[in-house]
């Protein structure tokens, strides 16, 4: 389990994108960010969600508050690098992160920027391609490879620079259900390797898998918990436009329809022993 020392810090966060406006896309945000932990993000569109993941890797800097990544703040311009060293992020579209006609080039395209000897670049490369399931593709160009392929090479290209915490900001938004699922399986890789996942995400079954769930509204969270705390209050979960996972959903109905399933039921795994208790 990850240990309880905050790897982000974000406290009382302020930020609007233009100054004259009143309404602030991160309103008061302060949440902790423990190394090796899996945190998963929901939240409506325009919702402030992107805007708060983007501050971890100071993309953008707050307006007011702090955000402290392993102790340095992101406002600090001597940081920068160290601090995009620690923080990779991952965004929707592939295709904006991916660079080189080859699948190994792309990936060694940010060491060999930083000046990583050669000799290290391979080993790293090869760890990165491998960690993220397309070593196979290695020699393959890119633009052949399905969607989940891509944001493979994508996450790949930001492992090889050793980053403590990856942030998916709405990284699986554009895949198919199996490029999902290919993620979703590279996303548990990284987390047995000890590597920190922040997911910002639309989909409540890759939610169901994190550690710890947050809910932001109107540039502030409004829910924070365990996937089976936060899935357990559907009827609050709708009233921010949000949709439960499907065995949540089913949980509910069969709960409606007098069926008694405890309320930590958020995996159809979950949901299928709870009901074949209930036939025994």
């Amino acid at each position: 389990m990850p240990n309880q020392e905050p790897m982000i810090k974000v406290q009382d966060v302020r930020f609007r994108y233009d100054p004259e406006q009143p309404k602030y896309a991160v309103d008061g945000v302060s949440l902790d960010i423990r190394r090796g932990e899996f945190v998963a993000v929901l939240g409506a569109n325009g919702c402030g969600k992107s805007t708060l993941a983007k501050h971890f890797n100071a993309i953008l800097l707050p307006e007011a508050g702090t955000v402290l990544v392993e102790g340095m703040d992101t406002r600090n311009e001597d940081h920068l690098y160290d601090v995009r060293q620690k923080v990779g992020m991952v965004f929707q579209n592939p295709d904006n992160q991916i660079v080189a006609t080859i699948v190994e080039e792309d990936v060694a395209f940010a060491p060999e920027n930083l000046g990583v000897p050669p000799e290290e670049i391979r080993t790293r490369i090869d760890e990165a391609m491998k960690l993220a399931g397309i070593y196979e593709k290695r020699e393959a160009a890119p633009y052949k490879l399905s969607g989940g392929q891509k944001q493979r090479v994508a996450i790949a290209g930001v492992i090889a620079m050793r980053p403590d915490c990856l942030v998916m900001d709405e990284s699986t938004a554009m895949l198919d259900p199996h490029g999902r699922a290919q993620v979703m399986k590279t996303i548990r890789q990284l987390r047995a390797a000890g590597i920190t996942i922040v997911s910002i995400t639309h989909y409540m079954e890759e939610a169901a898998q994190a550690d710890r769930v947050l809910v932001m509204s109107r540039g502030r969270i409004v829910m924070e918990g365990t996937p089976e705390q936060v899935f357990s209050q559907t009827e609050r979960l709708h009233g921010y436009h949000l949709d439960v996972p499907q065995a949540a959903e089913l949980r509910d109905e069969l709960v409606k329809a007098g069926i008694p399933m405890p309320e930590n039921v958020i995996t159809p795994d979950a949901c299928a022993e709870e009901l074949f208790k209930l036939l025994k």
